[in-house]
């Protein structure tokens, strides 16, 4: 029930019931309205600003979700890069060191992305730098995946061609090891028997009697045979494959010809003195990829430890070369 409002008449000194106008009234409303309108909406700004809507909460929930995810993604992620970590160093250290094979560079397995921006259409993202710092780790560890597979299926064909490597690396002395002794110039720095000079002698010189056999030190084929007068003199190159080559230097004849395939142990020619040489003697050579490397290294099928260690004694002595 509306109150009914009275108003004293100066007058005729009583009071009289206030009658309003239809205008009146409809203002009156009006004005109510707009203060109820102003305090709602005031009512409203102060509760969506202190106080989260069932939505917001919601939402906020599902964002703090994903961000526990994504941490927890991010914790896997640096487990698997330190398992893969783990794989890429036995692979350089280990199967690829007994395969002979050269180890991956950094450059390739740290190798990024060129081109645009693949993460582009994520950066108007509410989340963008966690979001774009995942995908960015995740592509990594993909990346690398691929390169250690390869390297995987690199090595087991290199497993699978094993067999055939360890025939073809050379593993013994090309001359008869009867008597230590023969070994008499190493690889290192000798003075030159002609021009008595300091030179780095690439090989081995074994002293033998002209026409001693001369043997294959791996399976290969027959790259050269060089008849010469001067350097080397008659002198026979054995591909071995997997980048590997021997020279046999101032034979006497030979018994082999160019393109022939040979066995380890097979005879290839014999001792002289053909050349730059001043006695017989056969000088050996090991090649691997182009370079010139010591041959101790390679007679290990041959020799037992103490006679290993007798021939680096006297290959290692200060002395002159016979070429």
């Amino acid at each position: 029930m509306s109150k009914v409002k009275f108003q004293f008449d100066k007058r005729t000194l009583t009071y009289r019931k206030v009658e309003l106008s239809t205008k009146q009234r409809l203002l009156t409303v009006l004005g109510w309205l707009a203060g109820a309108s102003v305090f709602a909406f005031l009512v409203i700004i102060l509760f969506t600003t202190f106080f989260d809507s069932p939505k917001e909460k919601r939402l906020k929930r599902e964002i703090a979700q994903l961000e526990i995810q994504y941490k927890l993604l991010g914790n896997r992620m640096n487990r698997v890069d330190q398992v893969l970590a783990e794989l890429q160093e036995k692979d350089d250290d280990i199967y690829r060191v007994i395969f002979e094979a050269e180890p991956i560079p950094n450059s390739v397995r740290e190798a990024g992305f060129g081109g645009v921006n693949r993460y582009k259409d994520l950066e108007r993202l509410d989340n963008a730098d966690i979001v774009i710092g995942t995908t960015k780790r995740l592509d990594e560890l993909t990346k690398k995946l691929v390169v250690q597979s390869r390297s995987f299926d690199e090595v087991i064909t290199l497993a699978k061609n094993k067999e055939e490597m360890l025939a073809s690396i050379p593993a013994i002395q090309p001359v008869s090891n009867e008597k230590l002794t023969r070994v008499a110039s190493g690889f290192n720095w000798r003075i030159h028997p002609i021009y008595k000079v300091r030179h780095f002698h690439t090989g081995i010189d074994f002293t033998a009697p002209r026409g001693t056999e001369i043997y294959a030190t791996g399976d290969g084929v027959i790259e050269d045979v060089v008849s010469k007068g001067r350097g080397y003199g008659n002198h026979v190159i054995v591909d071995h494959g997997f980048g590997y080559q021997t020279l046999y230097a101032h034979m006497s004849r030979f018994k082999v010809r160019k393109g022939e395939k040979v066995k380890r142990g097979d005879v290839i020619g014999y001792v002289g003195s053909t050349g730059t040489s001043t006695a017989p003697h056969l000088h050996y050579e090991v090649i691997k990829n182009g370079e010139k490397i010591n041959p101790m290294n390679f007679f290990f099928n041959d020799l037992s430890p103490e006679e290993y260690e007798k021939v680096i004694e006297l290959s290692s002595q200060s002395n002159q070369s016979f070429d």
